[in-house]
């Protein structure tokens, strides 16, 4: 197999357009009722709330937060496909910014890897897409998530379909490396209410008049700073730029650049900005453990030792930094006897599509991957990482360890430097500090080893403070309540801790006694669905 990566083909931007030469059909936008038990709320216990949850809010005057599903005023029709997906309660950046989007404002969300961001911004798309007028021929999508890699935005049209089947809603996703005549036609149908694609992609297919982007109204981008890390910015505000101006933006991720709030303020609408936690920290039910090594060759032994007890916690993924190595070292772990699957940039789609697949399914316990697995891989049964190569910078490192501890699951990471590394080194160790987290003597030492970060230290002594409805389509889709969440428990979870959370989308068993009293019995919320 060849190790030279394709060339990629530079994709013109669209043109821009005039809007004011486009007559767009109404749109509706605000679909939320407040729910008596959160109206009730004073701003002393929101506040409260807010902090139990680690939850960062600004903007004018922002929707309160709610507790339970049962407070956003789904119908029956939604509930039932959220508990048939097993979810019980809301995860803290849905109880945020899902009443905030379905009052259709614009939202900058900013949360951990695993948080649940996929249901925060499809649930509040799901009920705009009900109240606009229908699709007809030669129409395009109503809602489009932008995502950067081919692996997320298949992810986020895995978890689009679970809850769009409660309307009857099409689904589509369209992205390189699958075929493009197969996407033609199923965008030509013009049946397609969300679309999920990759830039490029989508650019090829409305040069190609395979769909367009008039009835757009309801917009995402996920991972925007990865999408420009990956030198897609140009694309990215061009499909903005021809989105009507007044669709409702969403832009939700697990960090946030500078270069990226920019486009942000650009392409939105006096946005509120949700963060969960602190931009760039690492998943709070994930332990990070790191081991210093002397040089490379001792990484071998060291996996040797380890690997027979991670694989019998979990699945397991094994990061390094180039695709050649991938293939070598999974062929090195079947040959040392533990089956494994290799994951990289130069296999077909269709090659990678099985192999993630085959993981999956356990028919292997050990995926090796590049960081093109970095992001949108939501396999719950991950209880361990392993960076056996550093990523390029804390960015992909935060997004690398959050393969693991998904969905309230327990995962630890573990992360392998040797002493030339001073480098990543200075920067782990800013990014341990920033969560809370002990910094190991060893990890320290190397550190001290870079020139500028000693500097700093020793300038400023110790510890560096920095861290890293109403409408005129198929209306009346929000329902009525049916009950809040009086469920209590702890707090913080513990970092070392090795309970299990069963609760999917990151429940994290708040005391919310004083904010609601009532039990959501309804449609089974309160049993985990496994």
């Amino acid at each position: 197999m060849s190790n030279v990566a394709p060339v990629k083909r530079e994709i013109e931007p669209l043109a821009r357009v005039n809007h004011a030469e486009i007559e767009y059909p109404e749109i509706e936008k605000y679909f939320y009722v407040e729910h008596e038990e959160i109206a009730a709320l004073s701003q002393e216990q929101v506040q409260a709330i807010r902090k139990d949850l680690s939850l960062h809010v600004t903007g004018a005057n922002p929707a309160k937060p709610c507790i339970s599903f049962g407070h956003f005023g789904f119908d029956e029709d939604l509930m039932d496909a959220i508990a048939r997906c097993g979810y019980t309660e809301p995860s803290g950046i849905q109880r945020q910014a899902i009443p905030v989007a379905l009052e259709g404002r614009d939202i900058i969300g900013i949360a951990k890897t695993g948080s649940g961001k996929t249901a925060a911004f499809v649930l509040p798309m799901l009920i705009h897409i009900m109240d606009q007028a229908e699709l007809v021929k030669g129409d395009g999508p109503i809602g489009l998530v932008l995502a950067p890699t081919r692996e997320l935005a298949h992810q986020i049209y895995i978890e689009s379909k679970k809850f769009a089947k409660a309307y009857g809603l099409k689904v589509a996703a369209v992205y390189g490396g699958a075929s493009k005549m197969d996407q033609f036609k199923e965008l030509r149908s013009g049946t397609v209410e969300i679309l999920v694609a990759t830039p490029g992609r989508l650019i090829d297919m409305i040069k190609m008049k395979a769909t367009n982007l008039r009835r757009v109204s309801y917009l995402v981008l996920d991972e925007a700073d990865r999408m420009f890390d990956l030198g897609f910015e140009p694309q990215v505000r061009s499909i903005c730029d021809n989105v009507r101006p007044d669709r409702q933006t969403l832009l939700f991720s697990a960090t946030f650049q500078k270069r990226v709030e920019k486009l942000a303020r650009e392409v939105m609408d006096e946005p509120v900005r949700i963060s969960v936690g602190h931009a760039g920290q690492a998943n709070e039910d994930i332990t990070q453990v790191i081991t210093v090594l002397e040089n490379e060759s001792f990484k071998w032994n060291w996996l040797m030792k380890q690997l027979a007890g991670f694989c019998a916690a979990g699945s397991v993924i094994i990061f390094v930094s180039r695709k050649a190595a991938v293939d070598e070292l999974a062929t090195n772990l079947q040959q040392a006897g533990f089956p494994s699957g290799a994951l990289h940039g130069d296999l077909m789609q269709s090659e990678r599509e099985k192999v993630l697949k085959d993981y999956k399914q356990s028919k292997f316990p050990i995926l090796v991957a590049t960081d093109v697995a970095a992001r949108g891989l939501d396999i719950k049964s991950v209880r361990t990482v392993v960076n056996f190569d550093i990523a390029r910078d804390i960015d992909s490192h935060v997004h690398r360890i959050g393969r693991t501890g998904r969905a309230g699951e327990k995962g630890t990471a573990h992360t392998l430097i040797v002493s030339k590394e001073d480098k990543f080194a200075s920067d782990l160790v800013q990014h341990l500090e920033s969560s809370g987290t002990p910094v190991p003597r060893e990890l320290m030492q190397v550190a001290m080893n870079n020139p500028r970060f000693r500097k700093n230290r020793e300038g400023h002594g110790g510890r560096s403070g920095r861290g890293r409805g109403r409408g005129q389509g198929r209306g009346g889709r929000m329902g009525t309540f049916r009950g809040g969440s009086g469920r209590g428990g702890g707090g913080h979870i513990q970092q070392e801790s090795n309970n299990s959370n069963k609760t999917p989308l990151g429940s994290r068993g708040m005391m919310f006694q004083r904010a609601s009293t009532r039990e959501a019995g309804a449609h089974g919320l309160h049993s985990v669905k496994e």
